[in-house]
């Protein structure tokens, strides 16, 4: 793993009106890593990944994705980052072929580079069968698999996922899981939030967890064991550290 650092949160802090959000959240994230964000309900993971985004802005503080700051230089980040939320959207009536066209033009990928992306991409999801039926007849599963090759089409250097397995079948979660290490054998870097504990235990290099806007732990998920001296699994480490902040 390099050491380059690809998502830089420093001191952020984003608010609701009276309610704080995130609270003096610093993290890093580097290249050819798999980042497992865990939380409750309503601990801020998703307000984080929105900021990272750049969907919001902090109250306080800087995020650098690939050394661009977020919000001031805004359309050199999001060039480097894709975004996968948990309800993938699509454009009902437009074909899978039409709507990953849409996107290549709004990123403005050269058209041989996208099909010759788009060939890689089809091995790896199985999109054949499906780029030419209209997108109001996909099940959430071929959704989630056009939402994946439209978030990479434009080969980000980081990858964005709120709840990546949500409504998948073992198949797709197979392959979504392949299509992550695939990643970051390449050097990218994947950043996850999830409820799936299981899946982050399998897959993540580092584990982070939010509980009510603070981010109260960041480790390997063997770091995070030895706090407690304990062999358990990540379910029963993230419910004592939940419980006892």
């Amino acid at each position: 793993m390099t050491t380059e650092v690809k998502i830089d949160l420093e001191r952020v802090t984003k608010r609701y009106g009276s309610k704080t959000a995130v609270r003096d959240v610093s993290l890093q994230v580097v290249a050819g890593e798999v980042f497992a964000f865990l939380g409750p309900n309503g601990a801020g993971k998703t307000t984080t990944i929105k900021l990272m985004a750049g969907l919001l802005l902090p109250d306080h503080g800087i995020i650098r994705v690939c050394g661009q700051v977020v919000g001031a230089n805004g359309v050199a980040a999001r060039a480097r980052i894709a975004y996968i939320p948990d309800q993938p959207f699509l454009y009902e009536k437009l074909t899978g072929r039409e709507f990953l066209e849409f996107v290549r033009e709004m990123y403005a990928v050269p058209k041989e580079a996208a099909r010759l992306r788009l060939g890689d991409l089809d091995a790896q999801l199985g999109l054949a069968g499906l780029l030419d039926q209209l997108c109001e007849s996909y099940s959430h599963g071929m959704k989630q698999r056009l939402v994946f090759a439209a978030a990479l089409l434009h080969d980000p250097e980081v990858l964005v996922v709120d709840e990546p397995m949500v409504g998948l079948d073992p198949k797709t979660v197979r392959v979504v899981k392949d299509l992550f290490r695939d990643r970051v054998r390449q050097g990218k870097t994947i950043f996850m939030s999830t409820h799936t504990l299981e899946i982050a235990e399998q897959v993540a290099d580092r584990i982070g967890i939010i509980h009510k806007g603070d981010l109260i732990r960041v480790g390997t998920f063997a770091q995070l064991q030895s706090e407690f001296h304990q062999q358990g699994t990540l379910e029963e480490v993230f419910l004592r550290l939940t419980q006892e902040e």
